[in-house]
């Protein structure tokens, strides 16, 4: 057995162009070691809108760049600056050299030279040069125009070919389970009344029984008929309406971990037979390219704030497959800036901005099920709905509201409550939204916690009370009181871009059935950076600026203590999206900083791709962490811990080494769990749902 070798790639969202790559000098090494820096993660920075939990300093003091986008876009400036100085420049030194050559010619006329009418006849030629080149530059432009449009048309056609392949995919199962009940019934196993009575409840729930029979054509019908009578004696569940009311979602508009969410939910709950729309602010810098029909409204509408009434356009369309509405104020600039957010006024722009979506509820007579809000941002909804729309024809709706991270919370003076329509005085209590430290203050996240039907933390490994405790940043009080309307949830993998058995990075596919195409994938990486072909194992990372480094050299030092060679170790500082599944595939170790970490994201695609998630953090003496089975989470938590929590780097190598039979059994089992959206993570969220429906 060869010695491991460690792969550390770049991941998630491209940064700024980086170093170039570097490795160590080749040799004739048999280990692999590469490390490569990440981007650092889509994180919703710290929001201070008069003081935060986290960190001290002036709220209101000049706002920050955000993200590495801001970086792009100040580049570009700068170099648009730098040729335009150099345009100008160029004009101005052309300029004197034909006021000198006037100046020449002039003399030379007078000396009785006759050359003026030849240089006034240069000129003109220059300047019908130059109107050729610039009508060349507007067809060139106009190349560019259309060529665009054309690459946007085709990514609609491709969007919607992929949809109507869902939905010829959808109509052939549902007509498949009708025909299987015909040969039931010839062949004794229903009687005729029975199969007409599933034959109707089939037809009933045409748009939600294609999710719960996916695999219909390998099984008998004994085992069919079996699960059909199951499904359908449960009652029949009435679908949601849900609307999010939110600041984020990919691909629209994205800077943390609430966009994918927004995104991921709400197609899941979509693909079930639920209604769903969602809210967003129109900013700036929206990415319109993939909202579908976007149209703006014909009519504008009116919401309160500052004491009167302002107007909001609508704009509507497609995105992901979900209904989405952007709002835009006329009258105030609040969402028309280069960030999302990090401004003095974000709690303005956000309270501005939830007032306004729930007047755009009201008056367009909607009825939804469930207002779904997240974080700080829209946390408001909550004292506004119960305070002032609950009896407006929203009588039967409830409040949802997500907290995907609890460091930002937004303090704020109590009397700015008053903008959008609050009452002060009656929410600056210590029961309501009056902070738990800063009593001067009120506390607009826990305004949402108090005043919502269901809170949801989002940890993929914490259980409720360990998240309550661990994860409260002062507001452990708030949710101990609230302690029964709280539950934990976990984020989803997205099935469609993370799955080796459709990954179109990969060259060459494979499924916990058909592994082999995992060997293919190892060779592959090594190949791709120039490796020797003869390492066997590959233990692959994805860091940042934040990872624990003392926790990388450790793993290196583990890796090298069994064997590996210097020029084995690689660091790959660019981000490259198709490198980046590459690593997952072609690795037979994960480095994962933390099982803590609440996306849990990268355990999840090694998972996924056959590799074994390794903490970093693993302490060096090898100590079980049993405190982390004494207490009840997820399943996708508990197997997580309970098959990788107490695994380290050199046991896993062992592993590998010493029993490589029950070693693919385990990778085999764990490739196969179901990770996406629509499995444990949607049956968490429609219970939260199903039960604030009934309040």
């Amino acid at each position: 057995m060869e010695a491991p070798g460690l792969v550390v790639g770049a991941a998630l969202r491209a940064p700024p162009p980086p170093p170039p790559l570097r490795c160590s000098p080749r040799g004739a090494a048999d280990r692999l070691l590469v490390f490569s820096r990440e981007p650092r993660p889509r994180l919703a920075p710290l929001t201070r809108c008069y003081c935060s939990r986290e960190g001290k300093g002036n709220a209101r003091s000049k706002p920050h760049r955000e993200g590495s986008n801001s970086v792009r876009e100040w580049l570009i400036f700068v170099s648009l600056s730098r040729l335009n100085v150099k345009a100008n420049n160029d004009q101005r030194i052309m300029n004197l050299e034909l006021m000198s050559q006037e100046t020449y010619l002039a003399d030379e006329r007078h000396e009785g030279v006759d050359i003026w009418e030849l240089f006034s006849e240069a000129q003109r030629n220059i300047l019908h040069l130059n109107k050729q080149r610039l009508v060349a530059m507007e067809e060139l432009k106009k190349l560019q125009d259309e060529n665009k449009s054309l690459l946007q048309d085709i990514e609609v056609l491709e969007t919607e070919r992929q949809g109507f392949s869902i939905e010829i995919a959808e109509s052939s199962r549902f007509s498949e389970l009708l025909l299987r009940i015909d040969t039931m019934t010839i062949s004794g196993m229903v009687g005729m009344t029975e199969a007409s009575d599933l034959r109707k409840k089939v037809i009933d729930n045409r748009y939600m029984i294609h999710s719960v029979f996916s695999d219909i054509h390998h099984k008998q019908d004994t085992e069919l008929l079996s699960e059909l009578q199951l499904y359908l004696r449960k009652p029949a569940e009435k679908p949601l309406h849900v609307v999010h009311i939110c600041s984020e979602m990919d691909p629209i508009t994205s800077r943390g971990s609430l966009a994918t969410y927004v995104t991921g939910l709400s197609s899941a709950l979509q693909r079930k037979g639920n209604l769903v729309e969602v809210i967003l602010p129109k900013y700036a810098g929206i990415n319109e390219d993939v909202i579908h029909c976007l149209r703006k409204a014909e009519a504008d509408y009116e919401s309160y704030y500052g004491g009167c009434w302002h107007k909001n356009r609508i704009w509507t369309g497609i995105s992901s497959g979900v209904s989405l509405t952007l709002i835009e104020p006329v009258q105030l600039s609040y969402f028309d800036r280069d960030m999302l957010r990090g401004y003095p006024d974000d709690f303005e722009r956000f309270s501005y901005f939830s007032r306004a979506s729930l007047d755009y509820i009201v008056k367009s007579g909607k009825q939804p099920d469930v207002l779904h809000v997240h974080n700080w941002e829209t946390a408001i909804v909550g004292p506004l709905f119960w305070d002032i729309f609950a009896h407006q024809g929203l009588g039967n709706t409830r409040i949802l509201l997500t907290c995907q991270d609890l460091t930002s919370q937004c303090l704020e003076v109590p009397n700015m409550l008053e903008l959008c329509g609050l009452d002060p005085h009656k929410l600056h209590r210590p029961d309501r939204l009056q902070d738990n430290s800063e009593t001067n203050l009120v506390n607009v996240l826990k305004g949402g916690i108090v005043y919502s039907n269901k809170v949801l933390l989002m940890s993929s490994t914490l259980p409720r009370d360990m998240a309550i405790q661990g994860l409260g940043h002062g507001l452990e009080a708030t949710l101990t009181t609230h302690k029964e309307k709280v539950l934990v949830a976990s984020h989803g993998l997205d099935g469609e871009l993370w799955d080796p058995s459709k990954d179109i990075y990969l060259p060459q596919r494979y499924s916990p059935n058909d592994i082999e195409g995992k060997s293919f994938c190892r060779k592959a990486l090594k190949r791709h950076l120039g490796l020797h072909s003869g390492s066997s194992v590959v233990v692959g990372c994805i860091c940042n600026g934040d990872s624990n480094t003392d926790g990388l050299r450790e793993a290196v030092r583990v890796a090298l203590h069994g064997g590996a060679q210097g020029d084995s170790v690689m660091f790959v500082e660019i981000y490259d999206e198709a490198l980046e599944h590459l690593i997952f595939a072609g690795s037979d170790i994960f480095l994962c900083s933390s099982f803590y970490d609440p996306l849990l994201q990268i355990a999840m695609r090694a998972i996924k791709y056959g590799s074994a998630p390794v903490q970093i953090n693993f302490p060096s003496n090898g100590s079980r962490q049993t405190e982390w089975h004494d207490y009840p989470s997820t399943a996708l938590s508990q197997y997580i811990i309970s098959t990788y929590g107490d695994m380290s780097l050199s046991q896993a190598l062992d592993g590998i080494k010493n029993n490589p039979s029950q070693w693919d059994w385990r990778i085999k089992d764990a490739m196969s769990k179901v990770l996406s959206w629509d499995a444990e993570c949607y049956d968490l969220h429609w219970e939260a749902y199903s039960v604030i429906r009934k309040l």
